[in-house]
């Protein structure tokens, strides 16, 4: 726990039990549904003859959202769509997606809508154990991918210094942390492990620093045992991982008594888990998350198919939150998951074996073919001059004993692979 830290954002909300929990995101629908359904038309053509009563019926009356229709409507009125509950002049704020499945979406908030977007953001800071003094390094481009934007207001809005570190090369970056004495980190996973490289080959001392958490997103690596472990030896810092969408909003957050998952931030948030072939919705257990956003009204989405595969527990926390939990935080991504000689397998859960082996600095997975014959290329960047064939023999058989089948394995001399500041794109189909 780290000394005079503030363990809630709104414990008014975060210390609800969950009969109390769920009659507020009960009393938070109807309120949303209300306003949403006099003037927004992209959900009144969808839910304008239904029935539904938010203070009693099973949410699953209520139809999905998918990315797909959004994009559909998008185009079809182009540019912003009709997902908008207000007057275009309300709309203050723009974002679009990272394009990582397709075309991007183009995201509009309102004023109030950003605000929410700040308390969700207090919330995943508490969470993490932020307190008045830290100092809040974003290091990412600001451009117009949602990134780090609204955790930058939201620890301005806490009171905390936050440093914009946008238009810096790495090696400037890392200066810029050490001379501000910078306490905690917000970026990638992927980030977070190229500023570590990159300090340890300019000589400078990143363990010896003042940070001591580094905020993760962006990635399911936060809580990739093998890859967590790796960016807290090399920043000698603890790392906390968070989930978030642009079209959604900040999800999610990891408290300082639960390492490697994710709690759901319920007071904001409706969550569901689907199995992604039937649709059929539970409280908990392992499937496709789907979320009902419950203050963005300019924006809202209703039971929307997120993608991404979670395991939900539910409980009370050490932590004193009854928010549902992701164990393991974000495994993996419906349209990510790859059949390779009759296994089903994400991209995580390579991940995970490959960062065991601490000679490898970068990789990517490639996959030609499709269903059961598709086959796969590892391409491993080495630190090392002369790792060659005993890493890639040792990786392949790691693959083969826990996934059980073998990949082909290459091994590449240092620096042959990109570097990714945001989203690190390592999945190749061909």
């Amino acid at each position: 726990m780290f000394r005079g830290s503030r363990v809630y954002h709104l414990p008014e909300e975060e210390t609800l039990d969950r009969d109390a929990l769920a009659q507020l995101q009960r009393r938070r629908l109807a309120a949303m549904l209300d306003e949403v359904l006099a003037a927004n038309s992209f959900y009144r053509r969808k839910l304008g003859g239904l029935k539904f009563d938010p203070a009693s019926d099973p949410l699953d009356r209520l139809p999905f959202t998918t990315k797909a229709e959004l994009q559909r409507d998008q185009a079809d009125r182009p540019p912003f769509g009709s997902n908008l509950t207000y007057p275009l002049d309300r709309y203050c704020r723009y974002h679009q997606t990272s394009a990582s499945t397709g075309r991007p979406l183009r995201w509009l908030d309102t004023a109030e809508s950003w605000r929410w977007w700040t308390e969700c953001w207090g919330i995943v800071f508490r969470g993490a154990g932020v307190a008045a003094g830290d100092r809040l390094v974003f290091p990412f481009s600001f451009g117009p991918f949602i990134g780090f934007w609204a955790a930058f207001e939201g620890a301005v809005a806490l009171g905390n210094m936050a440093l914009p570190a946008g238009g810096m090369s790495t090696t400037a970056r890392l200066r810029y942390i050490i001379d501000n004495q910078a306490t905690v980190v917000c970026c990638t996973p992927t980030y977070a492990l190229h500023l570590a490289q990159v300090a340890a080959e300019e000589g400078i001392d990143l363990a010896g620093s003042r940070v001591r958490a580094l905020i993760v997103a962006g990635e399911p690596g936060g809580s990739v045992p093998a890859t967590r472990r790796r960016i807290e030896s090399a920043w000698s810092a603890r790392v906390f991982d968070h989930a978030g969408m642009t079209e959604m909003g900040a999800t999610g957050f990891e408290c300082l008594h639960a390492p490697g998952g994710i709690h759901l931030i319920e007071s904001q948030f409706i969550a569901e888990v689907i199995d992604p072939a039937t649709g059929r919705a539970s409280a908990e257990g392992a499937g496709e998350l789907v979320l009902t956003n419950l203050g963005r009204r300019g924006s809202p989405l209703i039971r929307y198919r997120t993608g991404d595969l979670v395991r939900l527990v539910r409980g009370r926390c050490g932590c004193g939150r009854h928010f549902v939990r992701a164990e393991g935080g974000v495994l993996g991504r419906v349209d990510d998951m790859l059949i390779v000689r009759g296994n089903n397998v994400f991209p995580s859960a390579l991940e995970a074996i490959i960062r065991r082996f601490s000679s490898v600095e970068e990789f990517r997975i490639t996959v030609t073919g499709a269903n059961a014959m598709a086959d796969l290329l590892i391409e491993v960047e080495s630190a090392g001059p002369s790792e060659g064939s005993r890493l890639d023999r040792e990786i392949a058989t790691a693959i083969r004993n826990e996934l059980h089948f073998r990949p082909s394995v290459q091994v590449l001399p240092p620096g042959s692979l990109p570097r990714f500041e945001m989203k690190a794109r390592r999945l190749v189909r061909v």
